[in-house]
């Protein structure tokens, strides 16, 4: 792969300001712009990352997280433009590419969760598995759904994923200016697919970690195949997109240890205790042991200074610091794999081999049993299960025979009127002159478009009304 095509800054909608409008940002520059300006993004401020929203103002949304997430892939762009300029020594990379790489990765963090529905990863689960249950019941003029669409349409929907659906908000359903969506640039689009296959080639046992989920729908092909020639990736994962998934693994497997000590979830010990207990096959000098070693060691200064709340105070500066590392160790993965990643052919995550493996290995399992499966989690989950069942059940059953000559009742055609006309604007100009199976497609993914879109909120006070409560 080029740098050259990697950082291409084309548009889907080809679109350049004539003469001298005064306007001095990069095309990168401008996507940034687009995004935090977008409605899309600011609903990611009541949309839940780990724990349930609530009143406090310490427990991170999908937008504080995504904040987080761009700041740390911005830093690792200009860590590694250096080690590729300096150390690496790649001629083809020139200078100037740094602050493009930068550009993208920073808005590549606030984009990574744009697509997600309402009530954090498990909603995801919840849109899976209602297909895979659905789709064997429903009939379109008497025949199953599951027999009736095509083998990828069909997958599409029982393989659902947020990061799939992020690649159609941005390309299509954010109508900025027309049915391109926010018309960002290619370079960017392609950092942001994650999983550069179909739902029909997932293969979870590859040992390719390209291979374990979608990363575009039926719907959205062209687009994909288009990216694909631009950037040179041809079925490879961009460069930047290893980059900003370790971006997000330091975020999120970070401070998913900091809300649930601030929850209440772990305590200071045990938190300390089971670092100790899974670095236990870690040599006493090793990288592992000396970063749990600091954090005792924040615990007794706070003590001597005699801090208020010497455990939080401990763990949050600690965490700053566990950050901090973690950057210098993606930076080392990605100097270390350079020719693989550069030829498409590495296959793991840039922790891999490094010092930081461990630690982002231990503090995911801590995050898990200390707090995703805790009661505040536990309730969440069951609650996002009856909204999004009964969302998706409603609006599904209205929306297949919507747009065709078939007789809908008087319910189901209120139910498509509560339907963003923007989405259903969308709808039509896709589905203008396309097959009765991709139309019936279409408006499948105008449900999941419409219910990815909602805010926890918004979500919870729809199925509320629905119900006349």
């Amino acid at each position: 792969m080029e740098w050259r095509k990697l950082l291409c800054d084309d548009r889907i909608r080809s679109h350049r300001a004539r003469g001298s409008s005064g306007d001095l940002r990069t095309e990168f520059e401008k996507d940034y712009h687009r995004i935090i300006g977008s409605a899309s993004f600011r609903r990611l401020q009541d949309k839940t990352q780990v724990f349930p929203l609530d009143k406090s103002d310490f427990i991170r949304t999908r937008l504080t997280h995504s904040l987080e997430v761009s700041s740390f892939a911005k830093s690792l762009g200009q860590n590694i433009s250096r080690k590729i300029i300096q150390d690496i020594g790649d001629e083809s990379f020139r200078e100037s590419y740094q602050a493009d790489v930068c550009d993208i990765l920073q808005c590549a963090g606030l984009l990574h969760d744009i697509g997600n529905p309402p009530f954090g990863h498990f909603g995801e689960t919840v849109i899976r598995q209602w297909f895979e249950k659905n789709l064997r019941r429903l009939e379109y003029k008497g025949e199953r759904l599951d027999g009736y669409l095509l083998p990828q349409m069909k997958a599409d929907l029982c393989c659902f994923e947020g990061n799939t659906q992020a690649l159609r908000l941005v390309t299509k359903l954010h109508y900025l200016v027309d049915e391109h969506g926010m018309n960002l640039t290619k370079g960017l689009l392609g950092t942001i697919i994650k999983y550069p296959v179909s739902s029909l080639e997932i293969n979870k046992s590859s040992g390719n970690i390209k291979d374990k989920k979608m990363g575009y729908f039926y719907a959205e092909k062209n687009i994909f195949d288009d990216l694909q020639e631009t950037l040179g990736t041809h079925g490879a994962r961009h460069p930047l997109t290893y980059v900003l998934e370790a971006a997000d693994d330091i975020a999120y497997r970070t401070a998913d240890i900091e809300d649930a000590f601030k929850k209440g979830c772990i305590t200071f010990g045990q938190l300390v205790g089971e670092l100790r207990e899974l670095g236990r096959d870690e040599a006493p000098e090793g990288e592992y042991l000396r970063m749990v070693n600091a954090l005792e060691e924040r615990y007794r200064k706070a003590v001597e200074r005699g801090i208020t709340q010497p455990e939080s105070h401990a763990v949050q500066n600690w965490v700053v610091r566990v950050q901090g590392w973690l950057l210098a160790s993606v930076t080392q993965g990605f100097s270390m794999n350079y020719e693989e990643i550069m030829a498409g052919t590495y296959r793991h995550d840039l922790f891999y081999g490094t010092h930081g493996h461990r630690m982002t290995e231990a503090l995911g399992d801590i995050a898990y049993r200390y707090a995703f499966i805790s009661k505040p989690i536990l309730k969440l989950e069951i609650g996002a299960e009856s909204i999004l069942n009964f969302l998706l059940g409603k609006f599904v059953d209205a929306a297949i025979y919507y747009d065709t000559d078939c007789c809908r009742n008087g319910v189901q055609e209120k139910m498509m009127a509560l339907v963003s006309d923007n989405y259903k604007t969308i709808y039509r100009i896709y589905s203008a002159g396309r097959d009765e199976k991709e139309r019936l497609y279409l408006r499948l993914l105008l449900v999941t478009d419409f219910i990815c879109g909602m805010t926890d909120s918004y979500a919870k006070a729809l199925y509320l009304e629905l119900n006349g409560m």
